[in-house]
């Protein structure tokens, strides 16, 4: 026995030493409490978050009122159908204002949780209709009544209202009448309200209005706008229509033959239709007093030579009055009309669609007041222009002589060389500190006017666009005051700024003999004077001022006849200034300067460099 527990026990010791000489084993049990493999468990696979509540519990879909008036109040239900976002109870307000008298909820009986508006609760997620009966206080005034229903806090809302009577009239505030009936005695109104606005009604018995049995009489008054284009003309009128007696329910009007109408437009317009050569025109409401409709079209005509103006008429009409205008597009005039039923008048009285399309080339005609029935027409004669023809305004030719003194006083003429056939002035800036001296066109002296910036406006000649524009001369003379000349030093002389493109420009500058200039490199470049370019700036050069009147010897003339002789060659007294012209004095040495294509409103500029060469004692600063 001893010797088997020696053994066991050696056994063991060797298995023991066998053991701590073996290496540690990686896997193994770890114990951990419960708590803390959860925690690890959840950081290793997260769990998806649960979803957002919604904004609200629950939200009113739709209100449909079904009411009916009885006596001195108006009964009926209320439909609200209400989807419910939240799991569980959800309350639900009931419209205030109302006085409800039961509440179901899918058709089973519910109570009302008392408060300001009441409330009803559901239990259930979803769609649920919740059925009030309800009663609505009845107001009644001098044969009126009237009922008002609460805000609904829903995006649709329908109500059907019952009135058991006929001939009755709605008139309905926050919603409008999709639908009306009348039909054993009673009448039946549908209305659709608009979201968030609260809705009232009133109806009373509709009077005997004797109008509709009536003959139907009419006036129209017509104003028409006729563009004739190189390929197409447009029709714009403008059609408004008088009811006198009787009721109208719709409109007729007569178009001009070939003419396709695009869009009849007015606030009455309900529909319209084209038969052939009519227009009828339907209206929303039947029309007691006045409404007017816009009619827009085209049709073929020719490009030039006589012309058939297409005119619009309403034949149903006891007295038609208004007017046509007629454009061109395009180079082009009207040379003559042959009215008939149409007097000439001016375009701007006409107004409505033809205020703001005036044109030089528009003529217009006022229809003479006749029946709608009664023959009215007009031909016109149309000529056409090739595009280089027409030519709106230009200045070829500029043409500046300056002389400058050594006290800074600065003397300039300026000559324009205009073509000109549709503007009827030309605005001028001079440079600061100028004074106009003169002014004068083709030759004549004119009185210049100021425009809204401060600058002269000169009025130009006319000429026809069908031939070449001939030119004509605008000459100017004013002084302007500069700085004074020193020893050496720099002057600028800047002229005058013109709304309209120059393409040639001289400047002859002369200057004091005592001193020696040299212009800045720039707009204007030293050039040699080969002479006037424009053969109207040559002519008015070549021309001879024409020789005094002669008088005869031992005339004797005292200071009447003297008046007597302004007034008949003047024409009439005139006030202030008369322009007078002069002729430019050339003293001293000069440069000339040459510059091309002066865009407009952009005033040109010389930078000079000078310095005294002759010094004198008696320097007085001038000439």
């Amino acid at each position: 026995m001893v010797r088997f527990i020696v053994g066991l026990a050696g056994v063991i010791l060797i298995a023991h030493v066998s053991a701590a000489q073996e290496a540690p084993r990686p896997d193994g049990w770890v114990v951990l409490p419960i708590e803390d493999y959860r925690t690890l468990r959840a950081r290793a696979f997260p769990a998806a978050p649960d979803p957002a509540p919604p904004p609200v519990d629950a939200a009113l879909t739709r209100v449909d009122y079904d009411l009916r008036a009885s006596g001195d109040t108006v009964t009926g239900e209320v439909r609200l159908t209400i989807d419910v976002l939240k799991q569980g109870w959800a309350t639900v307000q009931v419209p205030s204002g109302l006085l409800v008298r039961d509440a179901r909820i899918d058709g089973r009986p519910t109570p009302l949780v008392e408060g300001t508006p009441p409330r009803v609760l559901i239990s259930r997620a979803g769609r649920s209709t919740v059925t009030l009966d309800v009663v609505v206080p009845l107001t009644s005034t001098a044969g009126t009544e009237a009922i008002a229903l609460p805000a609904a806090g829903s995006a649709l809302s329908a109500v059907t209202l019952t009135v058991p009577r006929t001939g009755v009239s709605l008139a309905v505030a926050g919603g409008f009448i999709a639908e009306e009936r009348e039909n054993a005695g009673d009448s039946r109104w549908v209305v659709f309200g608009n979201p968030g606005r609260p809705l009232s009604f009133t109806w009373k018995r509709k009077a005997d209005d004797r109008r509709a049995g009536m003959p139907l009489r009419t006036r129209a008054r017509i104003i028409e706008l006729v563009a004739l284009g190189e390929d197409s003309t447009m029709v714009t009128a403008g059609v408004q229509v008088e009811v006198t007696q009787g009721v109208a329910r719709e409109a007729t009007v007569a178009l001009p033959a070939g003419l396709i109408v695009n869009q009849v437009a007015g606030p009455t317009v309900a529909d319209w239709n084209v038969n052939r050569n009519e227009l009828t025109v339907a209206f929303l409401d039947p029309i007691t007093d006045k409404t007017a409709v816009v009619v827009t079209g085209e049709l073929r005509t020719r490009r030039d030579g006589t012309i058939d103006v297409p005119i619009v008429r309403v034949p149903s009409a006891e007295r038609e009055t208004g007017g046509i205008a007629i454009d061109v597009n395009g180079p082009g005039e009207i040379a003559k009309g042959e009215p008939r039923g149409l007097e000439p008048a001016d375009a701007g009285d006409l107004g409505d669609v033809v205020a703001g399309h005036e044109s030089p080339s528009m003529v217009a005609y006022r229809f003479t007041a006749m029946g709608g029935g009664d023959p009215r027409s007009l031909t016109v004669n149309v000529t056409r222009y090739t595009t280089k023809a027409v030519l709106v305004a230009n200045v070829e030719e500029a043409r500046y002589d300056a002389l400058i003194g050594e006290d800074g006083k600065l003397l300039v003429r300026v000559r324009y060389a205009v073509r000109n056939n549709q503007r009827s002035f030309l605005a001028v800036s001079l440079p600061p500190n100028a004074v106009l001296w003169s002014a004068a066109l083709a030759g004549r002296p004119v009185r210049p006017g100021v425009g809204a910036a401060g600058g002269l406006l000169l009025p130009l000649q006319k000429a026809r666009p069908n031939e070449d524009t001939p030119a004509f001369v605008v000459e100017l003379m004013y002084l302007q005051r500069l700085d004074r000349w020193t020893d050496r030093g720099d002057a600028r002389v800047e002229l005058p700024a013109v709304d309209l493109p120059i393409a040639r420009t001289g400047l002859a500058l002369h200057y004091s003999p005592r001193y020696e200039v040299d212009p800045k490199p720039g707009v204007f470049r030293v050039a040699t004077d080969t002479g006037l370019w424009s053969p109207v700036l040559r002519d008015e050069g070549l021309a001879a001022p024409p020789p005094p009147p002669q008088q005869k010897a031992g005339e004797e003339k005292d200071l009447k006849s003297l008046v007597d002789k302004f007034k008949k060659e003047a024409g009439r007294t005139r006030q202030g200034l008369v322009p007078i012209a002069i002729p430019f004095p050339e003293i001293g040495p000069g440069v000339f300067l040459a510059a091309e294509l002066t865009p407009e409103a952009q005033p040109p500029a010389i930078e000079l460099q000078y310095r005294r060469t002759i010094h004198q004692t008696d320097d007085k600063g001038g000439f």
